[in-house]
């Protein structure tokens, strides 16, 4: 199945900032995370199609994944 998947700030470093991709079904977004090498505790932000979601999350055919680092500062 292709998803797309679209990484933000620190998560470019060596990687695109869109792209989609082919997955087997059942296939989950720690799956994702885990395929990019995205430690899964640096991951602060989980959206699929815009909207809150979370790493046993199931993907299906066409979504629209993002993710987003954790964010740091003062």
């Amino acid at each position: 199945m292709l998803i797309t998947v679209k990484l933000f700030a620190t998560f470019l470093e060596n990687r695109f900032k869109e792209a989609r991709r082919e997955y087997p079904p059942g296939t989950t977004v720690a799956d994702v995370a885990t395929e990019l090498e995205i430690d899964h505790d640096l991951i602060g932000m989980i959206f699929i199609h815009g909207r809150a979601a979370e790493l046993d999350r199931v993907l299906d055919e066409g979504e629209v994944l993002a993710l987003f680092p954790l964010l740091g500062g003062g």
